[in-house]
């Protein structure tokens, strides 16, 4: 009887799989709506209702730096039809910036795939006198904390503290509450230089209101070809991009794990969705659930070390 049992339910999850999804698919954006995990979650909510056949209802949920979405993803019933977007923020960075979180950042979700990956673009007030990064450089070690740079969050405050850490200057990192703010405050000549989204960047770096310097990512980014990376330009080795993917909560079956990924996975082929995400400076990316996984533990120690370092900490 036992083994008749077992091979009961091993037939009923594969078909309990091939069925799903039989209802609408809540996407819990962790995040307020108008931002990039926003904007992923509506493009690929649109072409997975499109090929589901079922509704694909995003619920913003913004608050205590995505900690507020978060927690209720993790408790959600794991039967794949609560999802959430998570990024290195919510799933790298908060692990060791919050001294307690509701959750387990691992054992609490089953990671389904990145949707995308955008890098930073280092911009400074066109007054500044370094037209290149490595002239930053100088600059900063010859005027130790004179320099400031703006962050809009926790990504990109963390991205200055890793570059601070690893060419070895004193720069005053000032908090915003939010990348517009962090970049206003830049062109209005207030503060020095910041880590922004390419996207936001770029037009006021076309304008003349500010001088782009580098590229955080490990390719040079298809909106600002002409803008060097960091890597390439003075530190080698250096690379942070904000990544976004979808996760589901831990116990989620892997057949149907496996079915998002794979719909998922399609989406990010299409044209459209390339074309989109593109023009925002997105990089469409696709892993397995255990690629993505991998990545979540190799981001938490990344960060947990960055964290530690700059004495960073939210409690």
């Amino acid at each position: 009887m036992k083994r008749i049992l077992l091979a009961a339910l091993a037939i009923a999850l594969p078909a309990a799989a091939q069925t799903y999804p039989a209802k609408p698919v809540r996407v819990i954006v962790p995040f307020a709506p108008g931002g990039p995990s926003d904007l992923l979650a509506r493009t690929f909510g649109q072409k997975l209702a499109a090929m589901w056949g079922q509704p694909v209802v995003i619920d913003n949920r913004a608050g205590a730096n995505g900690v507020l979405g978060t927690e209720a993803a993790a408790k959600s019933a794991p039967d794949g039809y609560t999802l959430s977007i998570g990024s290195n923020g919510t799933h790298g960075i908060n692990a060791s910036l919050y001294a307690r979180l509701p959750y387990d950042t691992v054992k609490d979700f089953a990671p389904v795939t990145r949707l995308a990956q955008v890098p930073f673009l280092i911009v400074a007030h066109p007054s500044l006198p370094a037209r290149t990064l490595k002239d930053l450089v100088q600059l900063a070690r010859t005027r130790p904390g004179q320099v400031s740079c703006s962050s809009g969050g926790s990504p990109s405050q963390l991205a200055a503290e890793l570059f601070k850490s690893m060419v070895r200057i004193d720069v005053l990192v000032v908090p915003y509450k939010g990348a517009a703010p962090a970049v206003t405050e830049v062109i209005g000549g207030q503060i020095s230089m910041t880590f922004a989204g390419v996207a936001l960047a770029m037009p006021h770096v076309r304008a003349g209101r500010l001088r782009g310097l580098a590229v955080t990512g490990l390719n040079r980014s298809p909106v600002a070809p002409e803008i060097p990376t960091v890597d390439e330009a003075a530190v080698p080795g250096f690379e942070v991009s904000t990544w976004y993917g979808l996760f589901a909560p831990a116990g989620t079956s892997a057949a149907i794990v496996d079915r998002i990924n794979q719909a998922v996975v399609k989406s990010a082929q299409l044209e459209d969705v390339r074309a989109r995400l593109t023009a925002q400076a997105f990089e469409p990316l696709a892993d397995t659930p255990e690629q993505f996984a991998a990545l979540v533990s190799t981001e938490i120690a990344k960060w947990a070390k960055v964290v530690k370092d700059s004495g960073a900490r939210v409690e």
